[in-house]
């Protein structure tokens, strides 16, 4: 792993933070979270159709709004639904999917070795700090001609946003990512063999910055980087924003742009 690498890992929020923040945003998460379902469905668009897991994993389920998809794709397996938010699980638990609702670090899974067919992770591993670990447990987990399937955020996400903090004060305002290829670099240095792995970038428009922030706050995906300005964002600051802001706009509005990895591994049959 690169000093770079190292130094972008470095820059991710603590995940007792993360747990907290999404908890927090339990309840409101699924009324403004158009891309992550979009996203998810692009992901399981890839999983092989010829896959049947007897078991199956929703790694960083949410409100586990994937492993009701899950359940209904695959009506003869058994399920888990696994998160660090305890807030969220509280609300997915009610709403079934998964038969196993469990409280759970993807970097140090509660489940036993080769317990698993299909890991199914969509837009939850950008918060791990050690990838690598993810995709050691993932490989731990699965069993032989298991699949992993995960969906992630890479550096260049909200990269409009980004500059037009830099413009201002040049704080840490919006959360950092690791660049595709520090994906690319991990997911070749496992176990697993890797049958596919993009970056497709997806552009949401609103119509001033507050309905965006708004929105990045409604998830819990505000910014949670060490090193971001403590107190409230002054009226001069937040002014300085919304002008250097205007510079993205387009016909449609102002536009956010998400850099999305989608990967697609699998655990060799020996």
């Amino acid at each position: 792993m690169t000093d770079q690498t190292h130094e972008t890992l470095g820059h991710l929020p603590d995940k007792r933070q993360v747990a907290a923040s999404f908890s927090r945003a339990a309840h409101s998460y699924d009324s403004v979270a158009a891309l992550q379902r979009d996203v998810g469905q692009t992901l399981l668009s890839q999983l092989p159709a010829s896959l049947s897991p007897a078991r199956w994993l929703d790694l960083g389920c949410g409100t586990g709004y994937f492993s009701r998809a899950l359940g209904q794709r695959f009506t003869n397996s058994d399920g888990l639904a696994v998160d660090i938010a305890e807030g969220m699980l509280q609300h997915a638990r009610p709403l079934r999917g998964a038969q196993h609702f469990i409280a759970g670090d993807a970097e140090r899974l509660p489940l036993r070795d080769a317990s698993c067919d299909l890991v199914f992770s969509s837009l939850a591993l950008q918060w791990c700090a050690d990838f690598a670990g993810v995709l050691a447990e993932a490989e731990r987990v699965l069993r032989p001609g298991g699949v992993l399937a995960f969906s992630s955020l890479c550096a260049g996400t909200l990269q409009e946003l980004r500059d037009s903090w830099q413009a201002v004060d040049g704080f840490v305002h919006v959360n950092r990512f690791r660049r595709f290829a520090d994906y690319q670099q991990l997911c070749s240095g496992t176990g697993l063999v890797c049958k596919s792995l993009q970056v497709i970038p997806e552009t949401l428009f609103y119509a001033d910055v507050r309905s965006l922030t708004h929105e990045l706050k409604t998830l819990g995906a505000h910014n949670l980087n060490p090193g971001r300005p403590g107190g409230l964002t002054g009226r001069a600051r937040m002014l300085a924003l919304l002008d250097a802001y205007e510079q993205f706009r387009q016909p449609q509005g102002l536009p956010a742009t998400y850099q999305v990895v989608y990967g697609v591994l699998y655990k060799e049959t020996r």
